[in-house]
């Protein structure tokens, strides 16, 4: 069991900050209003030799008609259930509010041990205001400055101390990562809330509910692997808002770190301009895609013909780069969902796969010699050799005496012929000539 920590408390008491403090990173959003973070953000960190997960959840609210900071109390609750220790954040600056007292209620009531850790303390005259907090019943309060680190060293060694040793996190630096990419409103969350059976991301009809990127560590039906949900990718004219903007620069993010991308399509829109970007960076990136055309069920007079001449229309648009899996699928139904997650399994070991240099040479010259590189003014090319570069995603190069000259209809040829003879599907190739 590893050892988890959840910080919650009311909006805008300064709990992002503290989470990308301990996680020493910008995994979560920071902004001076409430309700920036919506679902639960998931990271690592280390104190004293001890590793521990960190939870980072939304503003508690109670008894609000507002969709989100509703779906925001269910997940700070579901936070409060995985984690081991609490940390009560309040701010120092405002007082004890009712929020507060709520959420000590909920903290109550879950018997978890929990730490009650006053922010925002950046001189000696708060640090005799956050006195006030003891009549919320605490023994002690840990005051500190998440903007600049005071006092978390006091509050990181009780921490610990409340922690199991051998409760250190898996590891997980060799299991494949999942992306589930695509516009705002695709079904990116419904599609991991239906394959884990719980409500892990917030649901709504309106696009841009996921703000945040959301690791999910997948063991089960044999599979093994971290999904990640990112937020919607919305064209740039949409963007008004700096927390837009910075949930767009986090899921392209989520797809440089990923191993391979689920890239969901809307049935009834088709492939959009905007789509087409996202796939872009999915390619520029090297990442291997699997793409899923979501809310299949609402397509009427379906038939045999309709999904494949669907599918020849998606290829076009996605040529060059067309050899990816494409899956008809609908989470309301929950068609094909594990399907897709077995074809991303299939992609990673493609995009893993190591062919021996003997057996490429074998293949790759009698292709060559059977069909040479055009000879550009009466200056003939020779390849002599070729290996596969030790790279996470697959590269070859060809070594030969010309390689400025070679066109790139060749590269093109050599590409496809790779991928006739070995399994690529969803992986971008990379081939590079070099001077022997």
């Amino acid at each position: 069991m590893s050892n988890i920590v959840a910080i919650v408390g009311r909006p805008n008491v300064g709990k992002s900050t503290l989470f990308n403090r301990l996680t020493g990173g910008r995994a979560a959003i920071v902004e001076e209003m409430s309700g920036v973070t919506r679902d639960r953000i998931y990271g690592t960190s280390e104190w004293n030799g001890i590793d521990f997960s960190v939870i980072d959840t939304g503003g508690y609210v109670r008894g609000s008609d507002d969709i989100f900071e509703e779906e925001i109390r269910k997940q700070v609750e579901i936070a409060v259930d995985e984690a081991n220790v609490i940390l009560f954040m309040v701010d120092v600056t405002v007082g004890i509010t009712d929020l507060d007292e709520a959420v000590m209620d909920l903290l109550r009531k879950s018997e978890k041990p929990f730490l009650l850790v006053a922010n925002k303390v950046d001189n000696t005259a708060r640090a005799n205001d956050a006195y006030e907090f003891y009549s919320l019943g605490v023994e002690k309060i840990y005051s500190i400055s998440a903007n600049n680190g005071s006092g978390t060293g006091d509050l990181l060694d009780e921490l610990v101390a409340q922690f199991d040793p051998e409760g250190t996190p898996e590891d997980d630096s060799d299991v494949p990562r999942i992306a589930v990419v695509g516009k705002p409103n695709v079904g990116k969350s419904s599609f991991i809330n239906a394959i884990t059976g719980e409500e892990r991301n917030i649901v709504t009809p309106i696009s841009g509910t996921t703000r945040d990127s959301i690791d999910s560590r997948y063991k089960l039906f044999g599979f093994d692997f971290i999904l990640i949900d990112t937020a919607g990718i919305r064209k740039k004219r949409k963007v008004h808002e700096d927390i837009e903007f910075y949930s767009v620069i986090r899921s392209v993010r989520s797809i440089e770190f990923s191993d391979v991308c689920i890239f969901m399509i809307d049935a009834t829109e088709g492939i959009q301009k905007q789509d087409l970007n996202i796939f872009y960076v999915i390619e520029k990136n090297r990442k291997g895609v699997v793409v899923l055309v979501n809310k299949w069920d609402l397509i009427e007079e379906k038939d045999t013909m309709s999904a494949r001449e669907y599918e020849d229309k998606v290829r076009e648009q996605l040529a060059p780069f067309n050899d990816v899996p494409i899956l008809f699928t609908s989470t309301i139904t929950k068609q094909r969902l594990h399907k897709a997650l077995e074809k991303a399994m299939e992609v990673n070991e493609n995009r893993t796969q190591k062919i021996p240099t003997s057996e490429l040479n074998k293949f790759c010259l009698s292709v060559i010699e059977r069909q040479p590189p055009p000879a550009l003014k009466g200056k003939y090319i020779k390849i002599k050799f070729v290996t596969q570069l030790p790279t996470h995603a697959p590269a070859f190069a060809f070594f030969c005496n010309l390689p400025q000259y070679i066109p790139e209809s060749y590269k093109r040829f050599l590409e496809n012929k790779l991928r006739a003879q070995y399994n690529f599907e969803g992986v971008p190739i990379r081939i590079f000539f070099r001077k022997k």
